[in-house]
């Protein structure tokens, strides 16, 4: 017998076996004391029903609670079907419960071996089948066409993301009323933060902390809170409800607590616990860190550490990235699934787009391109024209940008931070942009280049398919276009902020005019119809 069973005061036949899936209550399977009651001869199996590929199956056992469960016990389970394996590490979710999460990549039949210290439940094995998808899941993001995303199942994945750091260590409402913001809004990304965040028009205490103790009475970091992560959950749980990636950010500067000044030993610790408990989840993206560079405590050999624990417990390579206040990180790395970026000039932001593709050779993705607002600094009071113009020429040019908001109210309820309501004038203008990009090419945007004609004019596309112009901050009368006499295009004019598309009438080819109205934020399409 296990000596720490003896130790923690529980004997094998306590445990218990549940099965758990997202949509329903955990169901009593069987106990270990019904197991061992025929002899112990008999194997240790049972038949956890079934879950959609990509969804979340979990396996939860009750045991020792004694001692310290997240240091002195170890789980993990290897998941086998038809000869490929995949390893999932548990935890311990407190109150003497332990899991398994696992999220299976492939339909049939699955086996799987608990390995364990714990020695009532090291060898169990059981099986479930893995059903094909419902409708909305297409599995996690990944890259695609190097410089773009693509859901597992190959549908097509735009990020149109927003900021909105401390939403989850809020009151339930608010947090709620944020939910309900998201599900009318276009935005299918939101960059969040784990721990909780102090900073200007954030300085309110959180209810829940990640570790047990207290800021007056010290953190005990060999102990999580488990109560922290699992409401962490149920809002992620809920942004998947949603159709929205929740872009984790794992470290940060803005903390009085002392979370982003821990060793490296607990940091690795947080990082192998928060993998084991959330990469099931098919909509999370990894973060290492917002503005990494304000750490004084990491130097780039910590990032790169942490990388190498992340990728070493997450089994299923979610996306990864990190991000920059002045400088950026060396995004050619080979852990970097994508390129998190925040703007190094005060106004030029999604115009570098094409250089940084080029630089890099990965998806541009600028996080943060300044926020729509009035506050007093001037990351955040921009105008929402600004804000949808940025957006225009990022995706024109290949990337992709993302949104915040940062409007003084007497509350001090930023979206930026606390979430809440969306009050600019931006977001239903990217909804519209967001329908323009969905009805672009599957393969994604590439810049292209017109030579001495389109020095002017950004344009993005596929050539000699499909071609997005867009005028920006410029707006002249007209435009001549040259295009090969070969090919014959539809052209449609777009008023970007207006959300206006006119379609003209016939067909274009060769060398022709476009009359404009003569006012900024303008673009024109063109799609190929022979």
């Amino acid at each position: 017998m296990d000596s720490s069973l003896i130790s923690n005061g529980c004997n094998p036949v306590d445990f218990e076996v549940f099965k758990f899936r997202t949509d329903q209550k955990p169901v009593r399977m069987s106990s270990f004391a019904e197991m061992f009651n025929g002899g112990s001869h008999m194997s240790k199996k049972d038949d956890n029903g079934t879950v959609e590929r990509w969804a979340r199956w979990e396996l939860e056992l009750k045991g020792p609670d004694g001692g310290n469960p997240f240091l002195d016990n170890t789980l993990e389970a290897v998941f086998t079907m038809n000869g490929e394996n995949q390893t999932a590490r548990g935890f311990y979710d407190g109150d003497g419960t332990y899991r398994i999460r696992f999220m299976p990549n492939r339909v049939g039949r699955w086996s799987y071996t608990v390995a364990s210290t714990m020695m009532a439940v090291d060898g169990l094995t059981g099986s479930f089948e893995c059903v094909e998808p419902s409708a909305g899941n297409h599995g996690p993001v990944r890259v695609a066409n190097t410089f773009h995303f693509a859901y597992e199942d190959g549908s097509r994945y735009i990020p149109v993301g927003t900021t909105c750091y401390a939403w989850t260590h809020q009151p339930p409402a608010l947090e709620e009323k944020t939910l309900s913001t998201l599900g009318k809004s276009a935005f299918n990304k939101i960059r969040m933060c784990v721990f909780p965040k102090y900073y200007d028009f954030n300085h309110d205490e959180p209810e829940l902390f990640p570790f047990e103790g207290s800021l007056s009475q010290g953190w005990d970091f060999t102990r999580f809170n488990p109560a922290f992560f699992r409401h962490l959950e149920t809002r992620i749980d809920a942004l998947q409800r949603l159709g929205v990636e929740a872009d984790l950010i794992l470290f940060h500067p803005y903390d009085h607590w002392g979370f982003s000044l821990m060793p490296a030993e607990i940091d690795d610790r947080y990082l192998r616990y928060i993998v084991a408990r959330l990469s099931a989840y098919r909509n999370v993206w990894w973060s290492l860190a917002n503005e990494y560079d304000l750490f004084t405590t990491k130097t780039v050999a910590d990032w790169e550490r942490i990388a190498g624990v992340i990728m070493e417990s997450d089994a299923y390579g979610h996306l990864r990235s990190i991000h920059n206040c002045h400088g950026f990180y060396d995004h050619r790395k080979d852990w970097i699934t994508h390129c998190s970026i925040q703007r190094t000039d005060v106004y030029k932001t999604s115009e570098m787009t094409a250089e940084w593709r080029d630089a890099f050779r990965k998806p541009i993705v600028i996080d943060e391109c300044a926020y729509e607002g009035n506050i007093n600094l001037g990351w955040g009071n921009i105008t929402g024209f600004e804000m949808v113009r940025r957006f225009w020429e990022g995706f024109v040019r290949g990337g992709y940008v993302g949104h915040g908001e940062t409007f003084l109210n007497p509350e001090e309820i930023l979206w930026w931070s606390k979430g809440g309501s969306l009050r600019g004038e931006s977001p239903k203008r990217i909804a519209f942009l967001r329908t323009v990009m969905e009805e672009g090419p599957d393969e994604g945007i590439t810049p292209i280049s017109f030579g001495n004609e389109g020095w002017d004019l950004p344009c993005g596309g596929v050539e000699n398919s499909y071609y997005l112009f867009y005028f920006g901050f410029n707006q002249p009368s007209f435009r001549t276009f040259r295009m090969p006499e070969n090919q014959a295009y539809r052209v449609d004019v777009i008023d970007t902020w207006n959300m206006k598309i006119s379609a003209l009438k016939g067909e274009r080819s060769g060398n022709f005019r476009i009359e404009l109205p003569g006012k900024p934020y303008m673009a024109v399409r063109m799609r190929r119809v022979r």
